[in-house]
C-alpha cells in the first residue's frame, strides 16, 4: 500500500489571502480615484475659460468619489442645473467625460498595482 500526504501552507490556506486580495482592492481603488481627480483637473485647465483656481482646488477624491466638495455653481459648470436649461451655457460635462475615460482605463491602473500583492499571495 502506497501513500501520498499533501500539505498545504501559504497564504491560500491560513487564510491570509483575504487580508492580501482586500489590500489590494483597497489600493487599486485609491489609484483609480486619484487619477481620476488629476484627470478632472486637468480637464478643467483646458475647460475653463476663466480659471479662478478655487473650483479646480476642490476637487478632491473622497472614496469612493470624485468630488467638487459641494461648490455651489459647481453643477452649473457640470451641466447638471437647472440654471443651465435657462441659459446658454450648457456645461462642460467634465465629470461624466472624465469618468468615461477612466472607466476605459481602470484595468490597468489596477494592473499596475497588482504585482507586490500576488509576491505576497505566493509567499
Amino acid at each position: 500500500m502506497s501513500e501520498s500526504y499533501v500539505i498545504t501552507k501559504g497564504p491560500l490556506f491560513d487564510g491570509r489571502a483575504a487580508h492580501i486580495i482586500n489590500e489590494f482592492t483597497e489600493e487599486a481603488r485609491r489609484r483609480i480615484g486619484e487619477e481620476g481627480a488629476r484627470d478632472v483637473q486637468s480637464t478643467l485647465d483646458v475647460v475653463l475659460r476663466h480659471p479662478t483656481g478655487h473650483y479646480r482646488s476642490n476637487i478632491t477624491f473622497r472614496d469612493p468619489r470624485i468630488t467638487d466638495s459641494g461648490v455651489v455653481y459647481g453643477p452649473w459648470l457640470e451641466g447638471v442645473s437647472s440654471r443651465n436649461n435657462s441659459t446658454r451655457f450648457k456645461g462642460y460635462s467634465t465629470f461624466r467625460k472624465v469618468r468615461q475615460r477612466l472607466q476605459e482605463k481602470a484595468g490597468h491602473i489596477a494592473e499596475r498595482a497588482l504585482p507586490p500583492y500576488l509576491r505576497r499571495l505566493n509567499g
